[in-house]
């Protein structure tokens, strides 16, 4: 029976042979959970009586939602997290404490997860772990909690539909722009629960940050999974961070696809989303007179170091508008540290950035950048619905960091090639 790369990794953990539309009872590689849920596993934990949990070594938990703590409700929530380490003795290493970082991109950079291995976390954007030939979705705080306490929970088997890159990308287009065009063409509901992956000439060029972001934005689509299979790009990856991969599954050259479709990367150009719908995509060029209060860089989409290199090199010796505000948020200390070292945030802060902690920050709204009533934000992240990012009626536009970067120098969303060197 010939297999995608996601049947093949869900028929190794149900232990047989699955194609799609099957029913399986497994138990991830990992299962991860973050400080905007925990409180809900430990009432379902309170409720059910749960006294033992079925693999404490599977377990991670990550404060990255809400790092530091703004409010005592939050400061609670991190607290019941550690209490729960303590109670059922999951290791206490495998707390990443605040600062650390993003929960998937602590995953991918540290080389956590591997090829083949699935991951469920409480984030939808635990896709993005895709980069490295792994799965990864997420799920409730009550489907959490049933899967700490008994190690197994049920999932259905994904469709697949194969994405086709061809071509390479011109100066000035990002991994970024190739997702949004995309977006655009198969819609916010052109993947729903299906198992996106990746294939083409193109792959071979693209790094693993710029899988990171194609993976992650797989569920704006509504994917359940998105996957580049593994390559010699990937094999560098962990060769890099001295760690020996078992092996790196791969799909049948005769497996079946719901859908197939081709992209060329040669003819694409800055993409901008637009308020409040990820898929209302539109050249750049389109908003050239749209005026913004605030520029964001950052979250598990765009706060990498090669994201944060792209949009110094743009902001070099220059000062932003000086009706802006530029908030950068790295993805994780590692990022920041490297983006610290290299000179790259010096120059950002030079430019009028204000650096925050590493974690998600202004993206889910919660602190650390939100928007008043009627201002507009462009941002790196992967969601513009209706308050994202603070008041319901501010206004947030999706591009690359190059684009961010461009827009908080002029103080207009900007075409980002009009200002690479």
């Amino acid at each position: 029976m010939s297999q995608t790369l996601t049947e093949k990794i869900m028929g190794r953990l149900a232990g047989r042979p699955v194609k799609a539309g099957d029913m399986v009872e497994i138990g991830p590689d990992w299962t991860f959970a973050l400080d905007d849920g925990v409180g809900l596993i430990d009432q379902n934990f309170k409720r059910y009586g749960v006294k033992k949990l079925a693999h404490p070594e599977r377990i991670r938990l990550f404060y990255d939602h809400y790092a530091p703590a703004d409010t005592p409700l939050h400061a609670l929530m991190h607290k019941i997290g550690r209490k729960l380490f303590d109670q059922f003795g999951i290791p206490r290493e495998h707390l990443h404490e605040v600062g650390a970082g993003i929960s998937h991109q602590i995953a991918v950079e540290s080389g956590l997860v591997h090829p083949g291995k699935m991951v469920t976390n409480m984030d939808s954007h635990t896709i993005t772990v895709g980069a490295v030939g792994a799965i990864g979705c997420g799920i409730g705080g009550a489907e959490m909690a049933y899967l700490w306490s008994e190690g197994k929970l049920w999932f259905r088997v994904p469709e697949s539909i194969k994405i086709e890159l061809t071509g390479r990308m011109p100066a000035g287009v990002a991994a970024k722009d190739i997702v949004l065009s995309i977006l655009r063409s198969i819609s916010a509901r052109g993947a729903i629960y299906a198992a996106i992956e990746y294939h083409g000439e193109a792959i071979a060029h693209m790094s693993i940050p710029e899988r990171m972001t194609l993976c992650n934005m797989g569920i704006e689509m509504g994917a359940k999974f998105a996957v580049v299979p593994g390559d010699a790009v990937t094999q560098a990856h962990f060769d890099r961070l001295n760690i020996k991969i078992a092996e790196m599954p791969q799909p049948d050259v005769d497996a079946q696809y719901v859908s197939h479709h081709k992209v060329d990367l040669s003819i694409l150009e800055p993409l901008v989303s637009a308020p409040n719908k990820v898929d209302n995509v539109h050249p750049v060029g389109n908003f050239s007179s749209v005026r913004i209060n605030q520029a964001f860089i950052g979250t598990c989409t765009n706060g990498r170091f090669e994201d944060f290199e792209i949009a110094a090199s743009i902001l070099k010796g220059k000062k932003i508008a000086s009706d802006v505000r530029l908030v950068v948020t790295p993805a994780s200390r590692q990022v920041y540290m490297q983006a610290l070292t290299s000179g790259v945030l010096e120059i950002l802060v030079n430019a009028g950035a204000s650096v925050t902690t590493p974690g998600c920050g202004a993206c889910a709204g919660m602190h650390q950048g939100v928007l008043a009533e009627g201002e507009v934000c462009i941002s790196s992240s992967s969601r513009n619905f209706l308050g994202r990012m603070g008041h319901r009626d501010a206004s947030v536009y999706l591009g690359s960091p190059a684009t961010v970067a461009a827009s908080a120098l002029t103080g207009f969303i900007t075409d980002p090639r009009t200002h690479l060197a």
